[in-house]
């Protein structure tokens, strides 16, 4: 295949010399793909909010690039797909080091798992600072405990100047079950863009707009309650398809009352469809699939609800809340760092069908409950998850470890500390 590092990047010489002193400091990311999910959004989101006089980006894709490209609106960013081979690939490192070394980033940040070892690459192309960000675990390593895939956290810390975690879970995990350096691990939440999940009324909860579903699913007397996102075992969305059974089962009038939106794709959706066929509930259901249009379907919802296994911080309960609506989630990870039990919604434990079901009776009986749930949520968003100070955390971040790497170090403070002193969020 095409060297990546060959083809980079002739069609953008008038643009300053990627990490030279012509231009801003260039941050090159580092992920697997930029495929749906939380970690692409909040990355699109630094990107995009990002003043250019600041700080530049790149992003190298190790796999394939996705749908989350077309939300980029910097016409300055490019994205770089390496082609990475599944499995074992030792040539992806040598590709990697050299398109690293004809952008000359300033600051390499990867992400995840599947980027932790390109640490190396990042380190030998001569970056002045390498970060590694940490944003939740899949189901290969659900419990965070893999010990080899932890090791191989450890092995390459000495390479990495400092560690994002998106919430304290992720963080306490880091430090205490992989054994990294408190000193190297910052938290930074995500945030949300309150203008563009926003509620339909300004009273600050949900009023029902309406959903793109077939005629009749959802009128002015019903309850829809919805989820949305990739259809994995981490999400789990299964067992809310089997509490939205055991729910119409408990209400008197739970098939006039009830309706559920799972929007998203994966291979789950087959499952999930399935459970509701089996139970004759298919007809109150809506299962289109992966849709765009996401802030708007919000707007459809009554409750939103996550019914994940594992968690790091859960854009979309933020993207939720923005819109207006209370939360029902499970209580793992990040979830009990955004949803306040009775303020702004409920939590009940993972992959509990019964527990799931009956606090959803709770909410279709309550509308005064998800009115007074979803305006509180609204007002934490705007009070501690606006999207600008979770980019301004991190190009401090970046600005304060390139300032604590370039400057002598006293008394062998790590680069991070030296990030916090320097007044980073």
């Amino acid at each position: 295949m095409t060297d990546p590092a060959a083809a980079y990047p002739a069609d953008r010489a008038q643009r300053p010399a990627p990490g030279s002193d012509a231009g801003a400091p260039l941050v090159v990311h580092v992920v697997d793909r930029l495929g749906v999910g939380g970690m692409e959004n909040g990355l699109v989101n630094i990107i995009n909010g990002t003043d250019p006089a600041r700080v530049r980006h790149a992003v190298v894709c190790l796999r394939a690039a996705g749908a989350f490209q077309a939300r980029l609106t910097r016409c300055d960013v490019p994205v770089i797909v390496l082609g990475k081979k599944d499995g074992k690939d030792p040539a992806a490192y040598l590709r990697l080091w050299r398109l690293l070394r004809r952008l000359r980033p300033d600051v390499v940040h990867t992400r995840n798992l599947p980027a932790v070892d390109m640490v190396v690459p990042g380190r030998l192309c001569g970056a002045t600072v390498v970060v590694h960000g940490e944003h939740g675990r899949d189901a290969v390593e659900e419990d965070g405990a893999n010990r080899r895939y932890n090791r191989l956290r450890r092995t390459v810390s000495p390479l990495v100047d400092g560690y994002v975690a998106v919430s304290r879970d992720i963080q306490r995990w880091m430090t205490g079950t992989v054994g990294l350096p408190a000193a190297k691990v910052r938290h930074i939440c995500n945030g949300v863009d309150s203008r563009r999940f926003r509620p339909r009324s300004d009273s600050g909860a949900a009023e029902r707009g309406p959903l793109p579903a077939p005629a009749g699913f959802a009128g002015p007397d019903q309850v829809v309650f919805g989820t949305v996102g990739r259809m994995q075992t981490v999400k789990d969305q299964v067992t809310l398809a089997r509490a939205f059974c055991r729910a119409v089962e408990a209400m008197p009038d739970g098939r006039r009352r009830l309706r559920l939106a799972l929007i998203g794709d994966g291979p789950l959706l087959e499952e999930c469809r399935a459970v509701l066929a089996e139970a004759g509930l298919a007809d109150l259901a809506w299962t289109p699939g992966a849709r765009n249009d996401v802030p708007a379907l919000l707007q459809g919802l009554d409750v939103f609800v996550l019914p994940s296994r594992t968690e790091g911080i859960c854009n979309t309960i933020l993207e939720a809340m923005g819109s207006g609506l209370p939360v029902l989630a499970t209580d793992v990870g990040g979830n009990p760092e955004l949803v306040t039990p009775g303020e702004t919604g409920l939590l009940v434990p993972p992959s509990d069908p019964d527990a799931l079901a009956g606090a959803m009776v709770r909410y279709a009986g309550d509308a005064a409950l998800c009115r007074r749930q979803g305006a509180a949520g609204r007002a934490q968003v705007l009070e501690r998850f606006a999207l600008d100070v979770m980019v301004e955390s991190y190009l401090r971040t970046y600005e304060a470890l390139l300032a604590a790497r370039r400057r002598p170090r006293r008394g062998g403070r790590s680069a991070v500390s030296a990030a916090g002193e320097a007044g980073t969020p």
